[in-house]
């Protein structure tokens, strides 16, 4: 017992001693170690998982932002830590949207050092924002750090809604690397999982210094090891409770045919990589199921406008199958002018051969991926968006839906529009299960393709429902309602997933209250922040 105090002792003595060398630091050193410490954090998303690391990178700005208040000008000081650290954590989170530049690179690549920089810099912005008035409400001990985690995720709330939103890498996503991590979401959401993680995070900071003994300063780091395992053993409790049984009336076929995005975009490769798709979907479904078979993003462009596709379907795909198909699409408006669409089309099987059945345009489209905002400006400068469709890129579609085609309904997304919670179906008509088809192949072998799948198991806690997964290059996936990934095709595999389609839970707590719980959590952190009674 005495050698187990004594280790005690000596940890936190070392914790004594680190956090008084930090907040030491000053003039380049306090920005080098905050944009360290945002790299840190950063290495607890996909693809590494180090979850220590989110508590070693914000203790650390924690540690920083103590000393702001003693600097000439303090909150120009906090704005800064918080820009660096948040500077870090994206350059090490979004670094590999520059890889998109280098598709077509003798027209893109000159972009790609600015948007490797660029996207982080702003992004920056909400951290140091953050970071700033956090520090007007500075208090010691538990009270800075109730104040911190509500207001860091409220400005995450901010970041995935301004400017249409970009909600990428939140602190709660990373404890989606496991399905028992992220479970509380059916409660709260992703941005309540997110204040919940930069809690715990930040918890080791609690106590420590301020006069303190030792061993009082151990206390925030056990509360953070303490809360952890509730939090693991609250989804543990869940994943075991009963579902319902697995139906084999409805499978779905999940295809992957791992085609280059250099071919995948040149026209005079459509007629091959739709023939690579129609083999990896060929076989009948088990007797009697319906079968939905699930082609990627943009997997058979101007669909609509190839009869001899539609009898190439009719002649090889299974009997009474539904193909579900990411499609580029185009039409006039009312004024003739052409507009091109990044759309889902379902395609049925009718006495009269295939016909299309259903379309859903995309209508949470990437800025400057699939359109070029401020078109008539940024074009005269030179820029354009990367889809090589319409002058100006895509075009909006109305908004989420839900989609039948002859089975069970379902919720489409495309690509990026499954990073935004509570935006996946029109309130009110909660579909049986979720679709979304993809093309991770611009940003190549890197943690991009990893973190978009993380989000997207997000997505079935928040809702209950499973979810079907079809990316050009990988990661494909089949997801039940607790964010369970049942199969999956790898990245830069050729294959598909045959299975059953997983049932749907009752609607989640999320489901009916939305982000409320989140609000209320936020409220109650922060009035508990900067009550004078809470002790320090």
């Amino acid at each position: 017992m005495k050698a187990l105090s004594a280790q005690f002792g000596k940890l936190a003595d070392a914790l004594e001693a680190g956090a008084r060398r930090i907040r030491a630091l000053r003039g380049w050193r306090r920005c080098a170690a905050a944009f360290v410490s945002g790299l840190a954090a950063a290495l607890a998303l996909a693809p590494f998982y180090v979850l220590p690391l989110l508590a070693v990178g914000f203790t650390t700005l924690i540690f920083l932002l103590d000393e702001c208040a003693g600097m000439a000008k303090p909150r120009r000081s906090a704005f800064v830590m918080g820009w660096f650290f948040g500077f870090g954590y994206f350059l090490a989170g979004v670094y590999w949207m520059a890889f998109s530049f280098f598709v077509q690179a003798d027209q893109f690549a000159w972009m790609a050092p600015f948007a490797m920089t660029g996207m982080p810099a702003f992004l920056a912005l909400f951290t140091g924002m953050a970071a700033l008035i956090t520090h007007l409400f500075w208090r010691q001990g538990v009270r800075r750090i109730l104040v911190f985690a509500a207001l860091w995720a409220v400005f995450e709330y901010l970041r995935g809604h301004i400017l249409t939103g970009l909600p990428w890498n939140l602190t709660g996503q990373t404890l989606a690397g496991t399905a028992a991590g992220a479970q509380t979401a059916a409660w709260y959401g992703a941005y309540g999982l997110s204040f919940v993680a930069t809690l715990l995070a930040a918890a080791p900071a609690a106590r420590i210094g301020y006069g303190l003994n030792a061993r009082a300063s151990l206390k925030g780091l056990m509360a953070m090891l303490a809360g952890t395992a509730v939090l693991f053993t609250i989804g543990a409790a869940r994943l075991a409770l009963p579902e319902p049984q697995t139906s084999n009336e409805n499978f779905v076929r999940i295809v992957q045919p791992n085609i280059p995005q250099r071919e995948k975009i040149a026209p005079g490769m459509w007629g091959r990589n739709f023939n690579r798709q129609l083999e990896l979907s060929t076989g009948a479904a088990p007797d009697g199921a319906r079968l939905f078979v699930i082609w990627p993003e943009n997997g058979a462009p101007l669909l609509d406008e190839a009869p001899t596709a539609l009898d190439a379907l009719s002649e090889q795909l299974p009997k009474n199958a539904v193909l579900i198909a990411g499609v580029a699409r185009r039409s006039h408006d009312a004024l003739d002018r052409e507009r091109y669409y990044n759309s889902i089309m379902t395609v049925v099987e009718t006495e009269h051969g295939r016909r299309i059945a259903g379309v859903y345009d995309k209508h949470h489209l990437v800025p400057f991926g699939e359109y070029l905002p401020f078109y008539e400006l940024l074009n005269a400068v030179g820029l354009a968006q990367l889809t090589p469709y319409g002058d100006a890129g895509f075009s909006a579609g109305s908004g989420p839906q839900v989609m039948n085609a002859g089975g069970p309904s379902f919720a489409p997304m495309i690509c990026y529009e499954v990073i935004f919670p509570r935006a996946l179906y029109p309130k009110g008509e909660r579909p049986e299960w979720l679709l979304t088809v993809t093309n991770d192949a611009w940003f190549g072998d890197t943690s991009g393709p990893r973190q978009h799948l993380d989000q997207a198991r997000l997505r079935t806690i928040e809702a209950g429902l499973p979810m079907a997964r079809s990316a050009n290059t990988g990661i494909s996936a089949l997801i039940d309602a607790r964010g369970r990934i049942l199969a999956r095709v790898k990245l830069y595999e050729r294959g598909r997933i045959d299975a059953p389609l997983p049932p749907a839970l009752p609607p989640t707590l999320y489901e009916h209250v939305g982000d409320g719980l989140f609000f209320v959590m936020i409220l109650g952190a922060f009035a508990l922040g900067v009550w004078r009674r809470v002790a320090g």
